[in-house]
This record gives structure tokens, C-alpha cells and sequence, in this order.
């Protein structure tokens, strides 16, 4: 009989090719837990610079201004001679809400966490509206600071969409 050995053959070649077929965007919420974030398409980690806008696969797009140095001021948290500021816009162009609260922000220096900066008398207050959705076609803009050293130095900011996410973007740069 040869009709199961021709079935046979067609499965093999169907299986073939869908291992070669690129992947499709998922359609489900980003960081809703409809469709887990590590269905993105793109790579584990993307190294970007500063000014420069990252596109997640399902729609969720980040831009990590360059940084601003500037003094905290004497109410800050933690205290520290210098510090930088960044602005960040989260857009949301997938089909469902996107869940700030899952978004994740972190810097290094040299491999070392930098702390985060509040100093809420120049305004560093973190992510004012992180308890809130962002509708599909809305952005959430906010600005971060982080504790840096007296001379310039390069510095790594890690974004993840969530923080159980694998699929990060990590901007890079001197600061």
C-alpha cells in the first residue's frame, strides 16, 4: 500500500515547513496573561540607544529618551550627587489594554544596579500611573531617575513589557 506512505510523506514535509515559517504577532493582551510575552517575535534582549524606539511583536512599543543629568534635590531618595533623568512612552497599538503596572524598569552601571531616584520637588516620582491600562491607540508617557556618579559614565537601562518577561529591550549609552 502506498497511500499511508505518501500520508506520511506529506506530514513530514507539513512539519518541515512549519518549522521554517516565521512566527505571527499575537493578538492577545500584552501582559494580560490572554497570550504570554514570550510569543514575541523578536529577540531575547535588543541592545538600542537612547532616543531610539523599540516595537514589541504585539503591538506594545517603548522610546527611552536620552538621559538628563541634573542635582536631586535635598529631599530626595536616596541621596546622591548626581542623578539622570529619563523620558519614557509607552504606546499601545495591540488589540487589547496594556497593563503598566507589569512594566519593568531597571539601569546598571558596570553591571551594578543604579538606584532609582524620587525626588517628587523636581517632579522623579516613578510611574504615577502604573495602577492604570493603557487603551489600545494610547500612550503613557513618565519620566525615571536614577543615581549615577559624579563623571559621565555608560549606563544600561533594561526594559521588560512584564516582569516575568524574557523579551526585553535594553538601551544603552553614556550618561
Amino acid at each position: 500500500m502506498r497511500t499511508p506512505s505518501k500520508l506520511l510523506t506529506a506530514f513530514a514535509l507539513l512539519a518541515i515547513a512549519a518549522c521554517g515559517a516565521p512566527g505571527q504577532e499575537s493578538g492577545g493582551a500584552a501582559g494580560t496573561g490572554a497570550q504570554p510575552l514570550e510569543q514575541d517575535a523578536g529577540p531575547v534582549a535588543q541592545t538600542m540607544d537612547f532616543g531610539e524606539q523599540y516595537r514589541f511583536g504585539y503591538g506594545l512599543s517603548i522610546m527611552v529618551s536620552t538621559p538628563k543629568s541634573f542635582q536631586p534635590s535635598s529631599g530626595a531618595y536616596p541621596q546622591s550627587a548626581r542623578a539622570v533623568a529619563f523620558d519614557i512612552s509607552v504606546r499601545n497599538d495591540g488589540g487589547q489594554p496594556y497593563q503598566l503596572s507589569g512594566l519593568s524598569v531597571s539601569a546598571t552601571i558596570g553591571g551594578v544596579p543604579a538606584k532609582q531616584v524620587v525626588d517628587s520637588t523636581l517632579g522623579y516620582t516613578g510611574i504615577t500611573n502604573a495602577g492604570k491600562d493603557v487603551p489600545p491607540g494610547h500612550d503613557a508617557d513618565f519620566t525615571l531617575a536614577f543615581a549615577v556618579p559624579q563623571q559621565p559614565t555608560q549606563l544600561r537601562l533594561t526594559v521588560r513589557p512584564a516582569t516575568d518577561s524574557s523579551v526585553v529591550c535594553v538601551y544603552s549609552g553614556s550618561a
